[in-house]
């Protein structure tokens, strides 16, 4: 197994030493107990050889819960055992984990277990970044980010990141971890043509006047922003079959409409409406890693290819904005 560094593009994080892959493999879906072990080993085979160094994980991606670090963890063992310093991998908690009072948010307690938890599954002594999945609004922000601290000084991660936090919060918790002598690395928040919450609550400014690094996850929206919704919603869809994240209601005949208009511009541009979408994220200056989820290695060479297309030039970026003018 060789790793073909030459096909990726890599960008620090913020203002630190660490280069990420504009590029990230995630393990939101695709690596549950449903999933067939030579097809994850092929999906990570094909990742690591188109240079895509970043692996990001979480205590609670299967189904069910901790079965993507399971899984991962054993193939590292078997398939990557001599590449370990070659890789970026990270892991979450924040999210529920297990039943009861401790299974769950930003205590001491449940970041502590969760992360001795997650080293287990993924047979590792440490992880690159450990980050803290969500804000809580009931554990004080200053326990949050000390057990962060401790965990860094522990040696069980080399850097802290920050999961769907808001720019205030980020700010505070910046400021929190500064006097424990551990900065932080990078923000991990949803971001996409189609979704601009950080753009609202503060988040990415936030990051670009703290210098950090921004990596975003959903950046086809869930498969929106491919050619699969153009004439409205197949059968096998991700919101006919799962619902949980993508609704039916998400998708209006105005909608629909827009993505036509986005998918005759891309097109027209020549990108495909996917191309175009991730285009346009890893164009943004602070932006530094795009999370892709692919579930078949043909789309993670696809995704990979994209970096050599052109530059959306300042007059395409207006017109897609007027496009999208109308999406609420």
């Amino acid at each position: 197994m060789t790793i073909d560094y030459s096909k990726m593009t890599y960008k620090a994080a913020g203002n630190t030493g660490l280069q990420l892959p504009q590029l990230a493999y995630g393990l939101w879906h695709n690596f549950g107990d449903d999933a067939d072990y030579a097809q994850m080993t092929k999906l990570l085979t094909t990742a690591l050889d188109a240079g895509i160094t970043y692996f990001d994980l979480a205590n609670n991606y299967g189904p069910k819960p901790g079965a993507a670090e399971r899984h991962f963890g054993e193939i590292l063992k078997g398939e990557f055992a001599n590449h370990r310093d070659e890789l970026l991998i990270s892991t979450k908690a924040g999210y529920e984990m297990w039943d009861g009072p401790y299974g769950n948010w930003g205590s001491r307690k449940h970041l502590m277990a969760s992360l001795d938890q997650s080293l287990r599954r993924l047979q590792l002594d440490y992880v690159d970044i450990f980050y803290h999945h969500r804000m809580d609004p009931n554990t004080p922000l200053e326990e949050t980010m000390q057990t962060l601290a401790d965990i860094v000084h522990q040696g069980k991660a080399l850097y802290v990141g920050l999961s769907n936090y808001d720019g205030p919060t980020l700010q505070r918790a910046t400021a929190l971890l500064a006097e424990y002598r551990v900065p932080v690395l990078v923000n991990q928040n949803r971001y996409s043509l189609l979704d601009r919450k950080i753009e609202e609550n503060g988040l990415k400014a936030a990051v670009t006047d703290l210098q950090q690094g921004l990596v975003v996850f959903s950046p086809l929206a869930q498969g929106l922003l491919t050619n699969r919704y153009l004439d409205g919603i197949p059968v096998d869809s991700r919101i006919k079959t799962d619902g949980r994240f993508l609704k039916a209601a998400t998708l209006s005949e105005t909608h629909v409409a827009i993505l036509r208009q986005l998918n005759d511009f891309a097109l027209a541009a020549g990108y495909s409406l996917a191309e175009l979408a991730l285009k346009w994220l890893l164009q943004q200056p602070s932006v530094t890693s795009v999370l892709i989820g692919a579930s078949k290695p043909e789309q993670i060479l696809e995704n990979v290819a994209t970096l050599t297309l052109p530059d959306l030039t300042a007059g395409q970026l207006l017109e897609i904005e007027a496009i999208l003018s109308g999406w609420m």
